[in-house]
């Protein structure tokens, strides 16, 4: 949903473009009927004489110029430091994105495996992290060139807002097709502060957390650092995790300098695994046998340290930025011994050494342009990553779960280059903007364990993607906008890794390549209600699936086409004074447009794309009886989910959870007191949090706490 902000994207980017063909209409009742009661109540509080406080405009900046939300050609959604903070415990980016409509992210409560985030559809397959979708944190990339990401390097508590991009502009950001994310952290300013913050919850959570912002000499100052701790709702999904943040401003006439250092480390996160639909209707607690057996669990450590510089040139606009981190990971998988034994095999633990790097580099130069503001845009992008690779077999003898024999060891290596262009025409009650996106993506394996094989080689993909947008204000508080463009989705290395039929590089793999159409509606009414409602059709060509899975390793293919079709309806407003509403509905028709083969197994043409609700909706009704005081009710409700691509095996049911929130506020002097409750599955209702797409053990299913609570208090001083 929208919320405030103004403050400039360090590394933004996109441009849409003319409409295609609209969907197929979907079910409107649901929507126009809760449009309808927002709209309905703003107007029985007005005419009982209780003004409704007013919306401030949302500025976005998601074209890499900033402006005006409700003038922008493209699907863009704000999400503020109130909103993100407000009643939240703070532990991961779930808590602020479900409320952007387009967005699934279900929550595998399992820290091993990172959020499930798809947008529109992609990247609702991945079993770890988040594919399909770009992450970007202060400018910073929190994607690998391939794509593959992580959404835990976001930290909540520094956060200022997420802006969320959807469409045919998020092809201008590269090899992800289904939108971008992006995160930026506030700035320190005024007098420093000292804040301390302490927090309790359900299934032996705790978070600590102690940090400082302000300003000294000039020079702005954010740090941040806090230990979350839990024992998991399942067996064997306990967790600990350190997070650190800091930052440091400098802005002088017409230049502005930030540095931003992240770190993130996870020790030994159990990994309770999916499981079949018969053990988790028997126990929703329990961990796959496999998972305790073999004691699964990942160790990670993150660090990263970026600067961005903004300086003017007169009426343009020099951006820079630059940033270097490392990434070290070890995970113990369930690989049974037997499949180790196969000559292929890469062991049943991974072990990765990974050192990235990247710069970006931007000139924004508006220019006359007749009967309107012209501004044009070019830039590069560079990122590469190289990892030292290794796999040992996850036993020793009959002892399980342990470090054992040497099964692979190689360098890979990912680089991708990025020129691009694009343009904005600003003239009377028009928008007119125009993209386009070289990409180049490059992977290369250097094998260098020789027992099985060897799995060198090297693969380039590249595409051009274009996009082209327009908008036109029908009046100051609506207007009316259409995009369209093509986009493409490289595979990742983990995707490349191992040929069909036996080792080396899967060379034949091609990146999904996809044409994506927008039509939608921005309002703002009577100052005090904002919607926006968009429409899509993605036709997708070349989807990558899997091929097969031997000896520990799985190998993948490119098969079926894909439609994806739907729309979206965000809709916030203030209904009185103190009371306020919101809600993201989302209807998605995924499914394949072509029969394949998968496996040997034949997928029929419409089957449903796994891992996508058909329906999906998040909605507030918030409360403030007095200053200092916030609570909202909060109705999250998702569709039945299938899991495999023939749609054979039982979905995940659909389920509606109701959660409560409260948060209060008090000031005396230089010191400020909050105190916060939530509590999340009210009914206690049994249901499955997240699926794991074609899992070929059958264990699908990961499931969700039932009633949990958290209760947390926050004291700061300014001094």
């Amino acid at each position: 949903m929208p919320g405030r902000s103004s403050t400039p994207c360090a590394r933004p980017g996109a441009i849409p473009a003319l409409p295609a063909a609209p969907p197929a209409k979907p079910p409107r009742r649901l929507p126009a009927l809760l449009c309808g009661l927002a709209a309905a109540g703003a107007c029985d509080e007005t005419r009982a004489g209780q003004a409704p406080a007013m919306l401030e405009p949302v500025t976005v900046t998601g074209s890499r110029t900033e402006g005006e939300s409700l003038r922008r050609p493209y699907s863009v959604d704000s999400v503020d430091a109130l909103r993100i903070r407000s009643g939240q415990p703070g532990i991961d980016a779930s808590e602020a994105l479900a409320r952007v409509p387009g967005l699934v992210v279900q929550n595998r409560h399992n820290y091993a495996q990172d959020l499930q985030i798809s947008s529109r559809g992609f990247g609702a397959r991945t079993p770890f992290g988040v594919r399909g979708v770009k992450l970007i944190a202060d400018g910073i990339p929190a994607s690998a060139p391939d794509g593959q990401g992580q959404a835990a390097t976001f930290n909540l508590d520094t956060a200022e807002r997420f802006e969320v991009l959807r469409g045919p502009m998020a092809t201008l950001y590269g090899s992800n097709a289904g939108g971008v994310i992006q995160m930026f952290s506030r700035d320190g300013e005024g007098r420093p502060q000292a804040e301390a913050a302490t927090l309790a919850g359900s299934h032996g959570t705790r978070k600590h957390r102690l940090g400082s912002s302000g300003s000294v000499a000039g020079v702005g100052y954010v740090l941040d650092a806090s230990r979350m701790h839990t024992g998991g709702y399942r067996r064997h999904s306990a967790a600990t995790r350190y997070q650190t943040f800091a930052k440091a401003t400098r802005e002088s006439a017409g230049a502005r300098l930030a540095l931003v250092f992240n770190g993130l480390e996870q020790r030994d996160t159990q990994d309770p695994q999916g499981l079949d639909w018969q053990a988790y209707r028997r126990d929703p607690r329990a961990a796959s046998p496999a998972a305790l057996q073999y004691d699964t669990r990942k160790s990670i450590r993150h660090s990263q340290l970026g600067a961005s510089y903004e300086r003017r040139f007169g009426a343009a606009t020099l951006q820079a930025t630059l940033y270097a981190g490392r990434r070290r990971v070890v995970q113990y998988q369930s690989i049974p011994k037997a499949a180790q034994q196969a000559p292929t095999s890469a062991g049943g633990v991974i072990d990765f050494d990974r050192g990235f790097h990247g710069a970006g580099l931007r000139w924004m130069q508006p220019l006359a342009a007749g009967p309107g503001e012209l501004t044009l845009v070019a830039g590069l992008d560079y990122d590469r990553s190289r990892e030292d690779r290794k796999g040992y077999e996850n036993f020793v003898g009959d002892v399980l779960g342990v470090r054992g024999a040497l099964r692979r060891d190689e360098i890979d290596t990912a680089t991708s280059l990025d020129p691009y262009v694009q343009a904005e025409w600003v003239a009377g009650p028009w928008t007119l903007q125009a993209g386009l996106r070289y990409g180049t993506v490059e992977i290369e394996v250097d094998d260098r364990y020789g027992a099985n094989g060897d799995d060198s080689g090297r693969r380039r993909y590249a595409m051009a993607a274009p996009a082209v947008g327009a908008a036109y204000a029908l009046s100051p508080g609506l207007s009316v906008y259409a995009s369209a463009g093509k986009g493409f989705e490289t595979p990742t290395q983990g995707e490349l890794a191992y040929a069909p039929g036996g080792g080396g590089l899967n060379a034949d793999l091609r990146p999904a390549r996809s044409r994506q159409y927008e039509i939608g509606v921005k309002a703002r009414l009577a100052g005090h209600t904002r919607m926006n409602a968009a429409a899509f059709r993605i036709e997708t060509r070349d989807e990558i699936v899997v091929a097969a899975a031997q000896g520990g390793r799985t190998s993948y293919r490119n098969a079926a086409g894909t439609l994806r079709r739907g729309v979206e309806l965000g809709v916030e407003s203030r209904l009185a004074e103190r009371w306020r509403a919101a809600l993201a509905y989302t209807w998605l028709d995924a499914s394949y447009d072509r029969a394949f083969s998968d496996g040997g197994e034949r997928i029929a043409a419409g089957n449903r794309l796994p891992g996508v609700p058909g329906h999906s909706l998040w909605a507030e009704l918030a409360w403030e009886p007095a200053a200092g005081v916030d609570t909202a009710l909060e109705a999250v409700y998702r569709d039945r989910v299938h899991v495999d691509d023939a749609n054979r095996a039982r979905p995940a049911p659909a389920t509606l959870t109701l959660n409560w929130r409260a948060q209060l506020e008090q000031r005396t002097g230089p010191w400020t007191f909050r105190q916060m409750l939530r509590v999340d599955n009210l009914l206690d209702r049994d249901y499955v949090g997240s699926v794991i797409v074609g899992d070929g053990n059958g264990r699908y299913y990961e499931p969700a706490p039932g009633i949990a609570w958290y209760a947390g208090v926050d004291v700061s001083y300014r001094f």
